[in-house]
This record gives C-alpha cells, structure tokens and sequence, in this order.
C-alpha cells in the first residue's frame, strides 16, 4: 500500500492543524493505521494509532489534544491536532501496522513520506 500525508505547515502555539493519509494500492480497512512524529536529532515516536472506526490509542503527550479518525471508504485516514505546541514540531508520518506492538516502528511495513508541522512560540 502506498500511503500520501499531507495538511501540514506553520502554525502558532494553540493552533490547530488536520493532517490526511491517502492510501492507494490496497484498502485500508485491512490495517490498524497509525501517525508518528520525528523531531530533529530525536527517534521516531509514536502519536496514535486507530485500529477500526471506534478503537484507538494514544500517546500520553497528546492525549486529549489530537483526534485520529479513519474513512475506509475514502481510503484515509486523519489527525487533528488542537492546542498544539512547540514540542509537537516534527515531521510526521502515517503508517500501516502490520504485526507487533503498534507502540514500535517496526511493527509496520508501510509508510508514507511525511509531512512538517511547525508550532512557533
């Protein structure tokens, strides 16, 4: 599955941003989908992961803040960032897990390029 991110940019402290996942190649109702962030000269860390239309799980830094949502039928999945922050700068990813635990990057066998987010202060 090829996967497509997009919606990001510069924003302020306490903005809000929606970034999509594009999937095509296969549906996406097979998969539990999932978003990451890096920042500069920081590993890969996990932001949430939904795995159907009612299931989800989040990191506690953003817990309360950002909403993952997924459209099976238009192949997309999404994250809405609200209150955002400095530390939430960071380019981030979507991906498709594909077996392990969701918390790890290698659990997942696809991703998209990524997309930045920039909080300014």
């Amino acid at each position: 599955v090829q996967l497509q991110a997009s919606g990001g940019g510069l924003v302020q402290t306490g903005g809000s941003l929606r970034l999509s996942c594009v999937a095509s190649g296969r549906t996406i109702a097979n998969y539990a989908m999932a978003w990451f962030r890096q920042a500069p000269g920081k590993e890969r860390e996990f932001v949430a992961i939904t795995y159907n239309t009612v299931s989800t799980h989040y990191a506690n830094s953003v817990k309360g803040r950002f909403t993952i949502s997924r459209d099976n039928a238009k192949n997309t999945v999404y994250l809405q960032m609200n209150s955002l922050k400095p530390e939430d700068t960071a380019v981030y990813y979507c991906a498709a897990h594909s077996s392990g635990n969701y918390y790890y990057v290698q659990a997942y066998n696809y991703w998209g390029q990524g997309t930045q987010v920039t909080v300014s202060s």
